[in-house]
Formats: structure tokens, C-alpha cells, sequence
């Protein structure tokens, strides 16, 4: 079968919407998770700056104890 819809197929027109760039594969894949990219950045901003800002006013277990 041809990539190309034959001239006297009648059902050519219809088909077509298949071989659209927006039912791609990758596409598909791309918008499975919406937000996921930015989700991720954003929270590991949060750890960064929590690791970073909070390191003096963390004690550990340990230093409770004794």
C-alpha cells in the first residue's frame, strides 16, 4: 500500500484526518502528561531552596536524644 491515497479511492478524503501531525505518535506521547515538565522543575526548586536555606535550623534525631 502507497504512502499516497490513490486518485480513484472514494474513501481517500475520509482517511485523511489518520495521516494528520496531531495523531502522531509523538504527539500523543508529548501530551500524555500535561504540566509534568514544570511539576518537575518547580519541585525541585523547592528541595534545592529547603536544602539550602533550611541547613542551620534542622537538627537531626541524634543531637534530641543526648
Amino acid at each position: 500500500m502507497s504512502k499516497y491515497p490513490s486518485l480513484f479511492d472514494p474513501w481517500a478524503k475520509r482517511d485523511a484526518w489518520r495521516r494528520h501531525p496531531v495523531f502522531s505518535n509523538r504527539a500523543m506521547f508529548a501530551n500524555l502528561f500535561p504540566g509534568f515538565g514544570i511539576a518537575v522543575v518547580a519541585f525541585s526548586a523547592y528541595v534545592l531552596a529547603e536544602n539550602v536555606l533550611g541547613k542551620g535550623s534542622h537538627q537531626s534525631v541524634e543531637d534530641k536524644h543526648h
